[in-house]
């Protein structure tokens, strides 16, 4: 008790001897209050009875000031360096200091764009920027793209034959290329939008992990690529599929001048319907090969026109068109009209091709997927809005295995047919 009383007679006579103390933030403010000194600045000195101005003591608090953590060139260089961990844990927080325009509507980031996935885990760090460019690991766009060029395929076959091997395979391998390299332009013409919202904003070339020239060179090995694959196909082929270029390189800037970049992606993305077919036999079945091009039309304007709701808050702030703002409260009910429409040229390419029972009835279930995405999805949900939208590779799949099975099911039926001819000519 004593050394407590000590202590506060100590501190009571560092306070007369040092009143400026009170007007800093070294002594606490209760403590301040509390023995508040009644007398002015000036001391009175008990040897010589004079009285004397005291010094003020200087107590500043330190300040810190905290540098934002700015992406250079030579954090890049180190990148080959560093761990999977730090890596990032470096995008993340160079992405949080450097964008100074964050969503303004707080968008939930749906892409979640730094999940772990396979690149991460297998591929060099150099290699992971140009990865991400292409979306190789969101491969949902490549199954877009590839679906529409397997059903062309598949209904060319022979009666009772599975469809072309090969030709598949080729076909995988230039939607992955093709894909990539529509991703490239179309980071390429949207890398300042990219930056203002939420769900972009950290894809390579927003966030300056590639540059542009980088990007350039790259989209050039990718066009290169497709060519060649291009080439490996029959004469007729190599021109549809050169004349679809156009498509791919003005599709990105749709959005700036037109209210439906929905329907210059369905022009683009259906053009394996037009080139399946061709490269399969050499020629253009125009009533078989014109209703599956436009009912993967219809069927693209249904699930970008959903995934087109993600961002359509942003599209609003930045000023950009799509046919979700376009077809505001009546997108069910025009959503509806377009997956009528899938179904309706989906059988009408099977009318025209001769399929069989099992094509119709996969037209069925194909019905039920599309009205279920169209009737349940919330548009006012990112998060359900993706899902719904990549449901749809489920939906190709079941176009294609329909034509499938129905092209094998002609085999039984054109034997049956050959038996009860036979019988009845045997029984004259």
């Amino acid at each position: 008790m004593k050394r407590g009383v000590s202590h506060l007679n100590v501190f009571r006579k560092t306070l007369r001897l040092y009143p400026s103390l009170h007007k800093t933030s070294c002594i606490p403010h209760s403590f301040k209050k509390q023995h508040q000194p009644s007398f002015t600045n000036k001391n009175i000195d008990i040897h010589t009875k004079t009285t004397h101005q005291t010094p003020p003591l200087k107590c500043t608090p330190h300040k810190r000031t905290i540098q934002p953590f700015v992406l250079t060139q030579s954090h890049l260089a180190t990148l080959n360096n560093t761990t999977l961990t730090q890596h990032k844990r470096f995008i993340s927080t160079s992405q949080q200091n450097v964008n100074t325009n964050p969503n303004p509507l707080n968008q939930p980031n749906v892409e979640t764009p730094h999940t772990i996935s396979f690149i991460d885990k297998y591929c060099s760090p150099w290699m992971i920027p140009y990865l991400r460019l292409i979306r190789i690991d969101r491969p949902i766009g490549t199954w877009l793209l590839f679906w529409p060029g397997c059903w062309s395929i598949a209904i060319a076959a022979q009666a009772g034959g599975l469809p072309n091997l090969a030709l598949l395979a080729t076909f995988g391998i230039g939607s992955i290329v093709m894909r990539g390299a529509g991703c490239t332009i179309n980071d390429m013409a949207d890398s300042e939008f990219d930056k203002k919202v939420e769900r972009t904003r950290t894809r390579p070339l927003a966030s300056g992990l590639i540059t542009h020239k980088q990007a350039i060179r790259f989209l050039a090995i990718q066009l290169s690529i497709g060519l060649c694959i291009l080439l490996s196909l029959n004469v007729p082929s190599i021109l549809l599929g050169a004349s679809s270029l156009f498509f791919v390189v003005t599709y990105p800037f749709m959005k700036r001048i037109t209210w439906y970049p929905q329907a210059f992606l369905g022009l683009t993305f259906n053009w394996g319907a037009l080139l399946g077919y061709t490269a399969v036999t050499g020629d253009f079945n125009l009533p078989v090969v014109l209703p599956l091009y436009v009912a993967g039309f219809c069927w693209t304007m249904v699930y970008d026109t959903i995934y087109a709701h993600m961002d359509k808050k942003d599209d609003i702030f930045l000023g950009v068109r799509s046919t979700a703002l376009k077809f505001g409260q009546y997108n069910k009910p025009i959503l509806s009209l377009f997956a009528i429409g899938t179904i309706s040229f989906l059988a009408l390419s099977g009318f025209n091709a001769h399929q069989t029972l099992p094509f119709y009835l996969s037209l069925v279930v194909e019905s039920a997927h599309l009205f279920w995405q169209v009737f349940t999805v919330n548009l006012e949900n990112g998060s359900d809005s993706m899902k719904k939208f990549v449901s749809n590779k489920v939906f190709g799949a079941i176009v294609f295995f329909g034509i499938v099975l129905s092209t094998l099911f002609k085999l039984k039926n054109s034997k049956s047919n050959n038996s009860d001819s036979s019988s009845n000519s045997s029984y004259i």
